[in-house]
């Protein structure tokens, strides 16, 4: 990895041993503690605008998952490694070696979908629950099935090993940045930011990681939601959703909280801010205030 300017001065670093290898982690404060999982294809620096308030009356623990940022990247077939079940293990040994058996949890896109799996995995654990915009994986398919919303990056790096590696890495800036404009509203990332994304994202290993993670979503993750859904498994700790009035809001037609109520989270309350799919980098205010409320 190249120099990187420290987006989240004053926190310590931590290197984990996770079950599938050593996880990144920063921590800072006091108070109930609180894990922050960063999205695809991003890394913990997607926080770098919101962690530093919450400290103020958190223990806050920032992360990167499996496969992103600076954490392991362990090779896998067929998704196995990366189901949002396996990732969220990761979790519960970062927060076991910082000393917390039970904490809340803010998850933005796939790392969302690690949180509400591991709220369901684990319910003695969560306590509180913060969902960045998302609807359940099994509604995106269903979704996708109907033609309500497009299959576009989903189905693609879904495809089996190794064709879209190949045509990533070809131009990793190119797909990524390319994907992220799309599903923005505002005009530019912070450099500092993009950068890490970028020192990340070149790395044929986390390339990898990436689809392994979207192939997990296919399937192990996709029959996992349905066969709780089925068994009638809720989430036991109080929700917060959180989403842009853009990204997804525009292609599913009904407000995320309410796929949320009627599937795993009946309790579930939202919130709309404004602008796209990061709402932690494009509406930091908005968001920021949203989380400190829940929280």
């Amino acid at each position: 990895m190249p120099d990187l300017a420290d987006l989240f001065p004053g926190f310590d670093s931590h290197w984990i041993d996770g079950p599938a290898g050593r996880i990144f982690a920063r921590s800072k404060g006091a108070g109930e503690p609180l894990i922050l999982l960063h999205g695809f294809p991003q890394t913990m620096a997607m926080w770098h605008k919101i962690a530093s308030a919450l400290t103020e009356k958190h223990r806050v623990v920032l992360m990167d998952l499996r496969g992103y940022g600076w954490s392991a990247a362990p090779a896998s077939e067929g998704g196995a490694l990366y189901s949002k079940r396996a990732m969220g293990e990761d979790v519960v040994a970062v927060m076991e070696a910082l000393g917390h058996a039970r904490f809340a949890v803010a998850g933005h896109d796939r790392g969302a979908r690690v949180a509400y799996r591991l709220a369901l995995d684990h319910p003695g654990r969560v306590s509180k629950l913060a969902l960045l915009d998302i609807i359940p994986t099994c509604e995106v398919w269903k979704n996708i099935a109907a033609g309500v919303q497009p299959a576009a990056h989903w189905a693609f790096l879904a495809q089996p090993a190794p064709r879209p590696e190949r045509e990533i890495a070809a131009a990793p800036d190119v797909y990524f940045e390319g994907l992220m404009t799309k599903w923005a509203q505002v005009e530019t990332f912070d450099p500092r930011a993009m950068a890490h994304y970028r020192a990340a994202w070149c790395d044929p290993s986390r390339i990898h990681a990436m689809c392994e993670d979207y192939r997990a979503g296919a399937t192990i993750d996709r029959l996992q939601d349905e066969s709780d859904l089925a068994a009638g498994a809720r989430i036991q700790c109080p929700v917060l959703t959180i989403n842009g009035d853009f990204f997804l809001t525009r292609s599913a037609g009904v407000a995320p909280v309410e796929i949320w109520k009627r599937t795993f989270a009946p309790q579930a309350q939202g919130v709309m801010v404004p602008n796209g799919h990061f709402v932690a980098e494009e509406s930091p205010d908005e968001t920021l205030a949203a989380l400190q409320a829940f929280l």
